[in-house]
């Protein structure tokens, strides 16, 4: 780290045991980091600076929570405050017979915690598929992690970064269970992998961002940890490095226990706060070899969910390029940024027409709007029929026709979508939607089917066509009673849409009506047709 800078991963070990107290007190009983997410960090915290964390719990699984966690400074002197990362840390509640037990649910009460606590099943679900994600890049025969070309030369044999140091689990060190902080564990782990940076830089290199990762097992007091860092890859400006952590005990004949694998990325900032080109790394043959490999794998990956999570409204264009790389975080992205909107707590009736309602919401420049009825169905059921687009053009008179384009997975497809509607040139529109479901992750949970436009290189632009773009649509399916469910459908509503959306809010149409009549009607006419087994989808 810089003179007068603290350490991210330092300021993590100091709360730890404030996260650790948090999950207990849900929990009422002990419980242990199981993992944490992706940590970016946005600025480095300097000494004499105030540190401000705040951290609650944003849902329950079954014996495991979801904690959020903010950390923001200020200067005392100037007043001013900065975000520093926000993080998210997963718990497992145990008994003292280290058996799992359930958990009481949360329950959210402002917007802020039902936006956060619908969107953590979304991202527990991210987190039981990163390493399959990595895995399937990997095996894409469509990438390769090519050695960098550029000119550089000052060539680090990755060898020469290698860094290893053993620590002493003290008291100090761990929770009142005797298992180590995680917390302290990742401080430990930041320190050798700034070393292996520094060794490869020659300089004080800053830590910018924690790979997702999980903890295998605990360590208790009166263990060493051995910590192994070395610098992956290094990508110009940055560079990953792997630690890896070992606990064994007293005895060195007994066998090493992995506790955790970590990969940090460092970048080295000249005089004005830019970061400097580093010197390229050669890696080791054989294993080496893969980690620089996977290296590569990861950054793309980052990048990649950067510029999906990034995407703004304001931003032309919308849609998102898609390739297999991305398509757990557009999907996460796509599910994510539904129930955000769904989560809004100042919808306003605008409309209703016998059993359909028309609500509302203004935010800034952008209006969005809600449509929902009840139907004598299961939801589950609902959910099946509306998921496929093909089927859409059958009660939805904007539908011209919706051609599945690639099944991605059992929960993610993306179809051609062609509209009657025409744009102001005159021309049909037409789009690329993908389309995402997911089931309840809990009883009172709605099924979703969520909406967003992607670009695929294999289906340009057509000229006879204007090509549209949606940014945030879809259906949230509740089972309200054992015999009824209610069907809302969500649109954020783009310049192309406008026009519609304002005509029925202000009364000078109805077609938002006779759509979801007809919706209706499908559902009903078509509700029998659906195998029971489908209900496990």
């Amino acid at each position: 780290k810089r003179k007068g800078e603290a350490a991210p991963g330092q300021g993590l070990c100091t709360d730890a045991v404030c996260f650790s107290f948090l999950a207990e007190r849900h929990a009422g009983c002990p419980c242990v980091t199981a993992s944490v997410d992706d940590i970016y960090f946005e600025h480095t915290i300097s000494v004499g600076q105030v540190v401000n964390i705040k951290a609650k719990v944003n849902r329950a699984f079954n014996s495991s929570m979801e904690v959020g966690i903010q950390v923001s400074y200020e200067d005392l002197c100037s007043g001013e405050q900065w975000n520093v990362c926000k993080a998210y840390a997963t718990f497992v509640a145990q008994t003292t017979s280290n058996t799992k037990i359930k958990l009481k649910p949360v329950i959210p009460q402002t917007e802020e915690e039902k936006t956060e606590y619908s969107i953590a099943a979304e991202r527990r679900r991210m987190r039981l598929v990163h390493t399959d994600t990595i895995k399937d890049l990997l095996s894409n025969s469509s990438f390769q992690a090519e050695r960098e070309t550029r000119d550089c030369k000052t060539m680090v044999p990755a060898g020469q970064t290698r860094v290893e140091s053993v620590e002493l689990v003290l008291p100090p060190h761990a929770n009142h269970q005797g298992n180590t902080f995680g917390g302290q564990i990742m401080a430990w782990m930041e320190n050798v992998a700034t070393i292996a940076a520094s060794r490869l830089c020659h300089a004080h290199p800053t830590l910018k961002a924690i790979e997702m990762f999980h903890f295998r097992g605990p360590s208790q007091v009166g263990d060493r940890l051995l910590l192994k860092a070395i610098v992956n890859n290094v990508f110009k400006n940055s560079m990953e490095v792997g630690v890896c952590v070992e606990a064994y005990g007293q005895e060195m004949k007994v066998s090493r226990r992995h506790i955790n694998s970590a990969f940090m990325t460092f970048v080295v900032l000249d005089e004005e706060g830019q970061p400097r080109t580093l010197p390229v790394v050669v890696p080791e043959p054989g294993d080496g070899e893969r980690r620089y490999r996977e290296a590569s794998a990861r950054k793309k990956i980052r990048l990649d969910r950067k510029y999906v999570i990034s995407c703004k409204q304001t931003e032309v264009p919308l849609s998102v390029p898609w390739d297999q790389s991305n398509k757990v975080y557009l999907s996460y992205n796509n599910v994510s940024a539904l129930k955000t909107l769904v989560a809004k707590t100042n919808w306003v009736l605008a409309t209703e027409i016998d059993k359909v309602k028309m609500y509302m919401l203004e935010e800034d420049k952008f209006l969005s709007f809600r449509i929902e009825m009840t139907v004598p169905m299961a939801a589950w059921q609902a959910f099946w029929l509306l998921s496929d687009l093909r089927q859409r053009c059958e009660w939805d008179g904007h539908y011209a026709s919706a051609d599945l384009v690639q099944q991605v997975d059992n929960d993610d497809v993306i179809y051609h979508v062609l509209t009657q509607t025409n744009s102001l040139e005159n021309k049909p529109q037409d789009f690329i939607i993908l389309a995402s479901r997911r089931q309840p992750c809990d009883k009172g949970d709605p099924y979703v089917v969520a909406f967003r436009s992607v670009t695929l290189p294999t289906h340009p632009a057509n000229p006879r066509y204007t090509r549209g773009e949606t940014l945030c649509s879809g259906f949230c399916i509740w089972q309200e009673t054992e015999e009824l469910a209610k069907v809302a459908y969500y649109n954020q509503a783009t310049p192309g849409y406008l026009n519609y959306v304002t005509a029925n809010i202000a009364g000078l149409s109805s077609n938002f009506y006779a759509t979801f009549e007809a919706c209706e009607r499908f559902l009903m006419k078509n509700k029998d047709n659906i195998t029971v087994g489908l209900q496990n989808l």
